[in-house]
């Protein structure tokens, strides 16, 4: 962050006359090492404001939620009178801070506000390569390749969900002149930046044949998610310090709107530009996507000159731990029971609307659907992201940070039940308004469940790390919440193609001849029907048997275990679920 210039002296309350008498000094009082009842987790503190007071964070015993609560029941014995006389020392400022608090306010300084806007741009960066990764480009190759051929393409995402591997490289090696985040953040987007700029003087000659360049395509893009995924363990440390503590649920909040936003813009908005049919409708120029790879390498770095001009402020914690130390703790964190159980949760949560992400959109172009017109759906429900995003931060403050998580379940679910009933009973093109409005209604519904639950997990991670190695702790948390989403992926692509019964009907002699055909979806495998002079004809779909796989564990699954696991997670002590502070 920039550095504040000196403050002015400011002016301060007459002083009332106070009590001599001595108060109690609690830095002599015994802590207790652990906590055996609730009562020796209490400490009685002078009735004095939070800013004027000794930090009592790294005290072995007490954790951040503790304190809080500590200072609300400290403050609510105190009467309107003995407020103001408890702040009559502070400057105009600070007694205005401490009397909200008082009152149950929570007010953002502008240092949090600088920190939102940065920890937004440094999300936006990374989600332009996971949208055209994760979106945009299998949208594009579905049109030449089979099912099977999209799974292996979609391997590029799996470096994203497995950045823990070398996370704790990223938190613990760095330049102390540069700063511990800034170190990885400023070569990741040199490199993304640098990439993205080769391939968009190719781009168009490797997507116009991707059969022939699949394997190239998959590397090109894998590598893209995996210097991402690099950056975001960065940012995600970075996030634990940037942000007050009483407003890190926000955190999660600019991860949202960030990767959201650079998601959408590489996924979507692209798609509809790059559209042939929307570029005529609407007289504006194709956007190709080479074009879009320029735009984003001068995008990435811009933001990296920017961040040449941010100073990064040291992090308040004065351990400075090796590699082997972080890998280390990394498995002390593992071997927590209750964290045991919650990296289970993550990696079942999302097997039930699996099949619905990564193959009815698909679907449905492919039935018809334009991509102008699904490029408009998610251009509408983009704003619900960002206020999904919004009230995930602020109903996940509080004692039970996963109630929005849990809620929206249910509708998820019956959703993507609804999403495949729309899938079988999709209409032939021209599409009618009244399906349109019920696919754009859907999509809105099904993507702010999905945000909410996004920013409610995220919120609950945040404040459970420890921000002594916090970069890794994030990473080994949002690893498994990417990982629960990516590895049924490639099962659910290679099962459709598995699942799926095609033929390719030929006549001969005025008499029909059946033959077993691979499929009958991409490019090639309808060509190979062709050339016999044949049809293609898909008798049995093995989407509708993933997703009622899918969607069948995934209700069971919430029942009798995702639920109650999750209450009884959301009621673990900060304190037990961190190793240093």
């Amino acid at each position: 962050m920039p550095p504040s210039p000196s403050p002015k002296p400011k002016p301060r309350r007459r002083q009332t006359k106070k009590d001599k008498s001595p108060a109690p000094n609690a830095d002599f009082m015994p802590h207790p090492r652990a906590h055996a009842t609730s009562l020796e987790s209490i400490e009685v503190q002078p009735r004095t404001p939070l800013s004027s007071r000794a930090p009592r964070r790294g005290h072995a015993g007490y954790s951040a939620e503790e304190d809080e609560f500590a200072e609300q029941v400290e403050l609510s014995l105190l009467g309107e009178q003995e407020r103001r006389a408890a702040a009559s020392d502070l400057t105009l400022e600070e007694e205005q801070a401490y009397l909200a608090q008082a009152e149950g306010k929570k007010s953002f300084s502008s240092r949090d506000k600088r920190a939102i806007v940065l920890l937004i741009i440094l999300y936006l960066i990374q989600g332009f390569p996971l949208g055209l990764a994760l979106g945009s480009v299998p949208f594009l190759l579905r049109e030449h390749l089979s099912y099977s051929e999209i799974a292996v393409f979609s391997l590029a995402g799996y470096p994203y969900s497995l950045k823990l591997l070398w996370s704790p490289i990223v938190d613990s090696t760095f330049f102390p002149s540069i700063g511990r985040r800034k170190s990885w953040i400023i070569p990741m987007q040199i490199i993304i930046g640098t990439i993205m700029l080769a391939m968009s003087y190719h781009a168009e000659e490797l997507m116009n044949n991707p059969g022939e360049h699949l394997y190239t395509l998959s590397a090109a893009f894998t590598s893209l998610v995996f210097f991402s995924a690099t950056q975001d363990i960065a940012v995600d440390g970075w996030a634990l310090t940037l942000l007050s503590e009483e407003n890190l649920s926000f955190a999660s909040t600019c991860q949202t709107i960030g990767l959201n936003t650079g998601y959408l813009m590489s996924y979507t908005v692209f798609l509809a530009l790059s559209s042939e049919d929307f570029a005529k409708r609407w007289g504006v120029p194709r956007l190709t996507l080479g074009t879009y790879l320029f735009f984003c390498a001068l995008m990435s770095f811009g933001v990296t000159i920017w961040l040449l001009f941010i100073k990064e402020e040291k992090e308040s914690t004065s351990e400075d731990i090796s590699v082997k130390a972080v890998y280390t703790t990394m498995w002390q964190i593992c071997k927590l029971r209750h964290v045991q159980i919650l990296l289970a949760v993550h990696l079942l949560a999302k097997i039930g609307w699996q099949a619905n992400d990564a193959v009815t959109q698909l679907k449905m172009v492919e039935k018809g659907l334009g991509r102008e017109d699904l490029a408009v759906t998610v251009l509408i429900d983009f704003p619900f992201q960002i206020v999904g995003g919004w009230l995930a931060g602020k109903w996940s403050r509080g004692d039970k940070p996963l109630r929005a998580w849990i809620y929206a379940f249910w509708p998820r679910l019956a959703l993507t039940l609804l999403f495949t009933l729309m899938v079988y009973w999709f209409p032939k093109p021209p599409i009618s308004t009244g399906f349109f409005v019920l696919l754009v209604t859907a999509t809105i519904a099904q993507s702010f469940a999905g945000t909410i639950q996004f920013g409610g997990i995220s919120a609950f991670h945040t404040r459970i790390s420890d921000p002594v190695v916090g970069g890794t702790y994030m990473t080994l948390l949002n690893t498994f919440t990417n990982l629960g989403g990516t590895w049924p992926r490639y099962f659910v692509l290679k099962g459709v193609d598995l699942f799926s019964v095609a033929t390719c009907n030929i006549k001969q002699d005025d008499q029909l001849v059946s033959l077993k055909a691979h499929e009958c979806v991409s490019e090639h495998g309808k060509t190979a029907c062709t050339e016999l002079g044949g049809e293609c004809v898909t008798e049995q779909d093995g989407y509708y048997i993933v997703s009622a796989i899918c969607l069948g564990f995934g209700v069971l699954s919430v029942i009798f275990f995702l639920i109650p696991t999750a209450r009884k997670l959301q009621a673990v002590p900060v304190s037990k679920w961190r190793i240093y502070s």
